[in-house]
Protein backbone atom coordinates (compact mmCIF):
# COMPACT_ATOMS: atom_id res chain seq x y z
CA UNK A 1 0.00 0.00 0.00
CA UNK A 2 0.97 3.15 -0.97
CA UNK A 3 0.40 6.50 1.43
CA UNK A 4 -0.84 9.30 -0.41
CA UNK A 5 -1.91 12.89 1.37
CA UNK A 6 -5.98 12.36 0.47
CA UNK A 7 -7.49 11.65 4.15
CA UNK A 8 -8.46 8.35 3.58
CA UNK A 9 -10.96 6.31 5.39
CA UNK A 10 -12.57 2.86 4.15
CA UNK A 11 -14.57 1.94 7.24
CA UNK A 12 -17.09 3.77 8.81
CA UNK A 13 -17.65 5.18 12.29
CA UNK A 14 -19.46 2.42 13.52
CA UNK A 15 -16.93 -0.57 12.03
CA UNK A 16 -14.28 1.28 13.73
CA UNK A 17 -16.37 1.84 17.05
CA UNK A 18 -17.30 -1.83 16.86
CA UNK A 19 -13.96 -3.32 16.73
CA UNK A 20 -12.27 -0.88 19.07
CA UNK A 21 -15.57 -2.29 21.39
CA UNK A 22 -14.02 -5.79 20.49
CA UNK A 23 -10.56 -5.20 22.31
CA UNK A 24 -12.12 -3.69 25.32
CA UNK A 25 -14.41 -6.94 25.39
CA UNK A 26 -11.00 -8.79 24.86
CA UNK A 27 -9.44 -7.33 28.01
CA UNK A 28 -12.19 -7.17 30.18
CA UNK A 29 -12.08 -10.89 30.00
CA UNK A 30 -8.49 -11.01 30.28
CA UNK A 31 -8.32 -8.81 33.44
CA UNK A 32 -11.41 -10.77 34.95
CA UNK A 33 -9.09 -14.18 34.56
CA UNK A 34 -6.33 -12.81 36.00
CA UNK A 35 -7.51 -10.32 38.75
CA UNK A 36 -6.27 -7.29 37.25
CA UNK A 37 -8.44 -4.23 38.59
CA UNK A 38 -9.16 -1.84 35.59
CA UNK A 39 -12.13 0.32 35.34
CA UNK A 40 -13.55 2.66 32.24
CA UNK A 41 -12.27 5.71 32.22
CA UNK A 42 -12.89 8.93 30.10
CA UNK A 43 -15.43 9.00 27.31
CA UNK A 44 -15.60 5.49 27.56
CA UNK A 45 -17.07 5.07 31.59
CA UNK A 46 -19.27 8.94 30.65
CA UNK A 47 -20.34 6.59 27.54
CA UNK A 48 -21.07 3.89 30.04
CA UNK A 49 -23.44 6.54 32.52
CA UNK A 50 -24.71 8.95 29.83
CA UNK A 51 -25.78 6.41 27.24
CA UNK A 52 -25.32 3.08 28.36
CA UNK A 53 -22.70 2.44 25.22
CA UNK A 54 -20.55 4.41 23.33
CA UNK A 55 -21.19 8.26 22.75
CA UNK A 56 -22.13 8.00 19.00
CA UNK A 57 -19.76 10.54 18.09
CA UNK A 58 -16.53 9.01 19.44
CA UNK A 59 -14.08 6.33 18.07
CA UNK A 60 -11.67 5.43 20.58
CA UNK A 61 -12.04 3.73 24.33
CA UNK A 62 -10.12 4.46 27.44
CA UNK A 63 -9.56 1.94 30.83
CA UNK A 64 -7.48 3.04 33.37
CA UNK A 65 -5.68 1.53 36.31
CA UNK A 66 -3.64 2.58 39.33
CA UNK A 67 -0.09 2.33 38.69
CA UNK A 68 1.05 -1.25 40.21
CA UNK A 69 -2.04 -2.98 38.36
CA UNK A 70 -0.77 -1.21 35.34
CA UNK A 71 3.00 -2.58 35.43
CA UNK A 72 1.83 -5.92 36.43
CA UNK A 73 -0.97 -6.06 33.62
CA UNK A 74 2.40 -5.10 31.16
CA UNK A 75 4.35 -7.25 32.14
CA UNK A 76 1.86 -10.06 31.10
CA UNK A 77 -0.58 -8.71 28.64
CA UNK A 78 1.22 -9.28 25.76
CA UNK A 79 1.21 -13.17 26.71
CA UNK A 80 -2.23 -13.52 26.95
CA UNK A 81 -3.42 -12.04 23.85
CA UNK A 82 -4.22 -13.82 21.48
CA UNK A 83 -3.04 -13.41 17.66
CA UNK A 84 -3.93 -10.16 15.76
CA UNK A 85 -4.38 -8.30 18.75
CA UNK A 86 -1.01 -6.77 20.33
CA UNK A 87 0.43 -4.42 23.25
CA UNK A 88 2.39 -1.89 22.34
CA UNK A 89 3.70 1.10 24.79
CA UNK A 90 7.29 2.26 26.28
CA UNK A 91 8.33 -0.80 27.41
CA UNK A 92 7.40 -2.63 23.63
CA UNK A 93 9.84 -0.25 21.57
CA UNK A 94 12.56 2.21 21.70
CA UNK A 95 10.50 4.57 18.94
CA UNK A 96 7.08 4.39 20.36
CA UNK A 97 5.93 7.91 21.06
CA UNK A 98 3.33 8.10 23.60
CA UNK A 99 3.57 8.00 27.35
CA UNK A 100 0.69 5.69 27.73
CA UNK A 101 0.15 1.48 26.62
CA UNK A 102 -2.33 0.57 23.72
CA UNK A 103 -4.05 -2.94 23.03
CA UNK A 104 -4.26 -2.70 19.28
CA UNK A 105 -5.54 -5.29 16.86
CA UNK A 106 -2.70 -5.72 14.75
CA UNK A 107 -4.80 -6.59 11.75
CA UNK A 108 -5.87 -2.93 10.73
CA UNK A 109 -4.12 -0.38 10.36
CA UNK A 110 -4.51 2.92 11.74
CA UNK A 111 -2.52 6.71 10.96
CA UNK A 112 -3.81 9.24 13.61
CA UNK A 113 -2.59 11.89 11.92
CA UNK A 114 -0.03 12.34 8.89
CA UNK A 115 2.29 14.49 10.68
CA UNK A 116 3.11 12.45 13.45
CA UNK A 117 5.40 8.96 13.77
CA UNK A 118 2.46 6.72 14.77
CA UNK A 119 1.60 3.52 12.94
CA UNK A 120 -0.55 1.08 13.74
CA UNK A 121 -4.56 -0.38 14.27
CA UNK A 122 -6.91 0.01 15.87
CA UNK A 123 -6.60 0.57 19.64
CA UNK A 124 -7.79 0.48 23.62
CA UNK A 125 -5.83 2.96 25.33
CA UNK A 126 -4.39 1.78 28.65
CA UNK A 127 -3.90 4.56 31.21
CA UNK A 128 -1.71 4.64 34.24
CA UNK A 129 -3.10 6.43 37.29
CA UNK A 130 -0.22 8.19 39.06
CA UNK A 131 0.21 9.17 42.84
CA UNK A 132 0.61 12.91 43.29
CA UNK A 133 1.84 14.98 46.13
CA UNK A 134 -0.80 17.03 48.74
CA UNK A 135 1.33 19.78 48.44
CA UNK A 136 0.33 22.58 45.90
CA UNK A 137 3.29 23.62 44.78
CA UNK A 138 5.16 19.98 43.96
CA UNK A 139 1.65 19.33 41.77
CA UNK A 140 2.53 22.29 39.76
CA UNK A 141 6.17 21.05 39.56
CA UNK A 142 5.40 17.60 38.82
CA UNK A 143 2.44 18.80 36.12
CA UNK A 144 4.89 20.80 34.56
CA UNK A 145 7.82 18.30 34.26
CA UNK A 146 5.40 16.16 32.67
CA UNK A 147 4.00 18.55 30.13
CA UNK A 148 7.24 19.27 28.93
CA UNK A 149 8.55 16.00 28.55
CA UNK A 150 4.97 15.03 26.76
CA UNK A 151 5.81 18.37 24.43
CA UNK A 152 9.61 16.90 23.87
CA UNK A 153 8.09 13.33 22.92
CA UNK A 154 5.90 14.84 20.81
CA UNK A 155 8.20 17.20 18.91
CA UNK A 156 10.60 14.28 18.57
CA UNK A 157 7.92 11.95 16.85
CA UNK A 158 6.42 14.73 14.50
CA UNK A 159 7.18 16.12 11.22
CA UNK A 160 9.45 19.02 11.29
CA UNK A 161 8.53 20.53 8.38
CA UNK A 162 4.80 20.46 9.58
CA UNK A 163 4.31 24.10 8.69
CA UNK A 164 7.34 24.62 6.30
CA UNK A 165 10.95 24.62 6.25
CA UNK A 166 11.08 28.41 8.30
CA UNK A 167 11.52 29.22 11.94
CA UNK A 168 8.55 26.96 12.87
CA UNK A 169 10.79 23.62 11.40
CA UNK A 170 13.74 24.51 14.37
CA UNK A 171 12.65 22.95 17.41
CA UNK A 172 11.14 20.30 16.19
CA UNK A 173 14.58 19.47 14.41
CA UNK A 174 16.64 20.41 17.77
CA UNK A 175 14.60 17.76 19.79
CA UNK A 176 15.21 15.43 17.27
CA UNK A 177 19.06 16.44 17.06
CA UNK A 178 19.39 16.33 20.86
CA UNK A 179 17.12 13.64 22.69
CA UNK A 180 16.84 9.83 22.37
CA UNK A 181 13.30 8.76 22.10
CA UNK A 182 14.12 5.81 24.31
CA UNK A 183 16.01 9.03 26.92
CA UNK A 184 12.50 10.92 26.64
CA UNK A 185 10.31 7.95 27.66
CA UNK A 186 12.52 7.05 30.45
CA UNK A 187 12.69 10.34 31.82
CA UNK A 188 8.48 10.78 31.51
CA UNK A 189 8.29 7.53 33.15
CA UNK A 190 10.42 8.73 36.40
CA UNK A 191 8.12 11.83 36.68
CA UNK A 192 4.89 9.85 36.16
CA UNK A 193 6.06 7.82 39.29
CA UNK A 194 7.80 10.47 41.09
CA UNK A 195 5.60 10.30 44.07
CA UNK A 196 5.24 6.90 45.48
CA UNK A 197 2.19 5.18 45.22
CA UNK A 198 1.78 3.50 48.58
CA UNK A 199 2.38 7.08 50.73
CA UNK A 200 -0.30 9.27 48.81
CA UNK A 201 -4.25 9.43 48.82
CA UNK A 202 -4.54 12.10 45.91
CA UNK A 203 -4.08 9.96 41.89
CA UNK A 204 -4.94 11.25 38.73
CA UNK A 205 -3.89 10.85 35.15
CA UNK A 206 -1.54 13.31 34.53
CA UNK A 207 -2.48 14.10 30.94
CA UNK A 208 -5.99 15.19 31.86
CA UNK A 209 -3.94 17.70 34.42
CA UNK A 210 -4.95 18.58 37.87
CA UNK A 211 -8.83 18.65 37.43
CA UNK A 212 -8.09 15.23 37.36
CA UNK A 213 -6.99 14.81 40.89
CA UNK A 214 -9.01 12.71 43.12
CA UNK A 215 -8.73 10.11 46.32
CA UNK A 216 -7.73 6.60 46.11
CA UNK A 217 -10.91 6.09 47.56
CA UNK A 218 -13.22 7.36 44.80
CA UNK A 219 -11.95 4.81 42.42
CA UNK A 220 -12.01 2.05 45.21
CA UNK A 221 -11.02 -0.92 44.41
CA UNK A 222 -13.33 -1.18 41.45
CA UNK A 223 -17.16 -1.83 40.91
CA UNK A 224 -18.70 -3.84 38.55
CA UNK A 225 -21.98 -4.13 36.52
CA UNK A 226 -21.40 -0.26 34.58
CA UNK A 227 -23.61 -1.53 31.30
CA UNK A 228 -21.64 -0.59 27.95
CA UNK A 229 -23.24 -1.84 24.83
CA UNK A 230 -25.16 -4.87 26.59
CA UNK A 231 -22.39 -5.69 28.10
CA UNK A 232 -20.99 -5.57 32.09
CA UNK A 233 -17.38 -3.29 33.12
CA UNK A 234 -15.50 -2.00 35.63
CA UNK A 235 -15.90 1.06 36.75
CA UNK A 236 -15.10 3.86 39.53
CA UNK A 237 -16.51 3.34 43.34
CA UNK A 238 -17.84 7.02 42.75
CA UNK A 239 -18.05 7.75 39.21
CA UNK A 240 -20.08 10.90 39.87
CA UNK A 241 -17.37 12.29 41.67
CA UNK A 242 -14.86 11.12 39.00
CA UNK A 243 -16.75 12.32 36.15
CA UNK A 244 -17.90 15.70 37.56
CA UNK A 245 -13.93 16.33 38.09
CA UNK A 246 -13.82 15.42 34.43
CA UNK A 247 -16.22 17.04 32.77
CA UNK A 248 -18.19 19.28 34.93
CA UNK A 249 -22.26 18.46 34.16
CA UNK A 250 -21.50 15.36 32.49
CA UNK A 251 -24.99 14.56 31.69
CA UNK A 252 -25.54 17.55 29.26
CA UNK A 253 -24.89 16.29 25.78
CA UNK A 254 -22.63 19.16 24.24
CA UNK A 255 -23.64 20.92 21.24
CA UNK A 256 -22.57 19.42 17.90
CA UNK A 257 -19.79 22.17 17.19
CA UNK A 258 -18.48 21.29 20.76
CA UNK A 259 -18.11 17.68 20.65
CA UNK A 260 -14.63 16.12 20.61
CA UNK A 261 -14.08 13.85 17.63
CA UNK A 262 -10.80 11.78 16.83
CA UNK A 263 -11.32 10.36 13.91
CA UNK A 264 -8.03 9.55 12.37
CA UNK A 265 -6.02 10.55 9.04
CA UNK A 266 -6.09 7.28 7.87
CA UNK A 267 -8.29 4.03 8.51
CA UNK A 268 -8.25 0.28 7.26
CA UNK A 269 -9.97 -2.30 8.81
CA UNK A 270 -9.29 -5.17 6.37
CA UNK A 271 -5.39 -4.66 6.30
CA UNK A 272 -2.40 -5.07 8.85
CA UNK A 273 -0.08 -2.40 9.73
CA UNK A 274 2.58 -4.43 9.17
CA UNK A 275 2.27 -4.76 5.82
CA UNK A 276 1.62 -0.87 5.36
CA UNK A 277 4.29 0.58 2.78
CA UNK A 278 4.93 3.89 5.37
CA UNK A 279 7.05 6.48 3.00
CA UNK A 280 6.31 9.51 5.74
CA UNK A 281 9.53 11.28 6.54
CA UNK A 282 9.96 12.54 10.26
CA UNK A 283 13.65 14.15 10.15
Amino acid sequence: MEINNEKIHKSTLKEHQDCSFKILLLVDRICRENNISYFLTNGTLLGAVRHKGVIPWDDDMDIAMFRPEYERFVQIIQDLLPSPYEFVGPSTSDTYPMELGKVIDGSTTLIERWSYNQLGGVYLDVWPLDAVSDSRMLRRLHFSAYKILNRLLYMRNRDPYKRGHGVSSWWPRFVQFAFKNSTLQRWMHKVQTACDFDKHDKVCMLDNGEKSIISKSVIGHRRDGYEFEGHLFYGPEDYDTYLRALYGDYMEIPPENKRRVHRPDYLDLQHSYHDYKDTRKFK
